[in-house]
């Protein structure tokens, strides 16, 4: 048996890193703060419902055989995005070709069968426990439980902080450095609601991503295993139309009247929802150091995005992944230098798809029901179907395949420069799609791109 290693932290991330760890014969320990959600769950409310796609299906699918396919079967498919109007009028965007899309999967669901996985395979977890002191001189982490009884590591052993974008090891890691993360807090909230049987069969369009685009704000709605939805308020923390001027039902109601009017026979409970489900803050956080020779941050602990993407954890599992590839390639013979390189690759990828992830708010909040971004879309579609691998558009390379984020950020900057000058084009607007454009369309673009 290898060496012991610690994980803080047994949610997603810190749960599927167990799994690849303890196969390649460490022993890991898992210490979380939270009680065991196979016997309880303190979550509700508290976490958007996530899509689970290529990147984070390809990390379940190395760490166990088939344990992608036991994610899957949690999930709904989701094909592209369903966009609801103001008066109620519903347009479906694919995400790609007729056959690809992401997953709608609950969170607690997932994590349930990742820690009960991890644990078949002789993961020790440790619930109700807390990192509480750091000794950086002699290299060991300290962690109680909730009576106060303290469990230290030996004097180098690693540490893996997994412990989320509020991460206590970021922190204690980051005070021996005389560092701080770089927190970028968006003036926005988010507010779960759900949207319960039977009242969620009057959404037609099962397999998809509702959204209600508002400009400034947005209501998005993902479904789930059971028939039921659940949505997200997205919308700003002040201002006059703001969770803050939110302040009565009364205000509540005549806002959704407003703005979400096919939507108050999909939450009938809408108020007493509002004031039982907790209101939280959108944020990036960027941290400029990940680790030193014994203690490693991995997933929103080093890199947490806002959810736009869905790719928080999609980019959490590629971490699991990567960093297990550069274990079985190094030997971790020296853990340092497997968490310099695990740095190294990924730093400026999770940096990539925090931006990509702000840029997509804009598009989901304020153009996916604009008519010239439809059109755009529907040329960025033609070019690809024409030009096939010489231009994959962004979305499909985030969405669909394993392309460095930084790479298809990169790629979306050249996209963006070649569908700005088409659209510049006299008319396109109204005469797409004719003989004459498509020619234009694939002459403008070709010169840029890499045959």
């Amino acid at each position: 048996m290898k060496e012991q290693i610690n994980i803080c932290g047994a949610g997603l991330v810190g749960s599927l890193l167990a799994i690849f760890l303890i196969q390649k014969g460490y022993r890991v320990r898992v210490f979380e703060k939270r009680k065991d959600p196979r016997i309880t769950s303190d979550d509700a409310g508290r976490s958007i419902n996530l899509a689970i796609s290529h990147r984070g299906l390809h990390a379940l699918k190395d760490a166990l055989p088939e344990l992608d396919l036991r994610a899957l079967d949690l999930a709904v498919p989701m094909f592209g995005r369903a966009i609801h109007d103001e008066a109620g009028a519903v347009v479906f965007q694919a995400y790609g070709e007729a056959s690809q899309h992401i997953n709608s999967i609950g969170r607690s669901e997932l994590n349930i069968l990742l820690i009960s996985k991890a644990a078949s395979l002789g993961v020790e977890f440790l619930f109700a426990h807390t990192s509480t002191e750091y000794d950086a001189t002699n290299k060991q982490w300290t962690f109680n439980d909730a009576l106060g009884n303290a469990t230290t590591t030996q004097s180098g052993e690693i540490v893996i902080g997994a412990d989320g974008a509020f991460s206590v090891v970021r922190k204690q890691l980051l005070d021996t450095v005389q560092k701080q993360a770089q927190i970028d807090t968006l003036d926005y909230g988010y507010k779960e609601l759900e949207i319960k049987v039977p009242f969620s069969n009057k959404i037609a369009t099962k397999e998809a991503l509702h959204i209600w685009p508002r400009e400034r704000f947005m209501l998005i709605a993902l479904p789930n295993k059971d028939g039921s939805y659940t949505a997200t308020l997205f919308l700003p923390m002040e201002g006059e139309l703001s969770f803050k001027a939110l302040s009565t039902n009364e205000k509540i109601r005549s806002f959704f009247n407003t703005y979400f009017s096919d939507t108050l026979e999909l939450i009938p409970d809408l108020e007493k929802q509002f004031e039982q489900h907790p209101t939280s803050r959108l944020a990036t956080i960027h941290t400029a150091t990940w680790y030193n020779d014994h203690t490693l941050l991995i997933g929103d602990a080093a890199h947490a995005l806002v959810p736009f993407y869905g790719q928080g954890m999609n980019a959490g599992f590629e971490d699991c992944r990567i960093l297990s590839e550069i274990i079985d390639k190094k030997g971790a013979t020296n853990w340092e230098q497997v968490f310099a390189e695990f740095f190294t690759q990924r730093k400026k990828n999770t940096d990539a798809i925090s931006d990509l992830a702000l840029q997509n708010f804009v598009e989901m909040r304020d153009h996916v029901a604009d008519a010239s971004f439809l059109v755009r879309k529907k040329i960025e579609k033609f070019l690809h179907q024409q030009l096939q691998e010489r231009f994959v558009p962004q979305y499909t390379l985030v969405s669909f395949s394993d392309t460095p984020y930084s790479n298809a950020k990169d790629v979306g900057v050249l996209h963006a420069g070649i569908l700005d000058e088409i659209m510049a084009l006299p008319g396109i607007e109204v005469l797409w799609p004719s003989e004459e454009l498509e020619k234009k369309v694939i002459k403008i673009a070709e010169p840029h791109i890499i045959s």
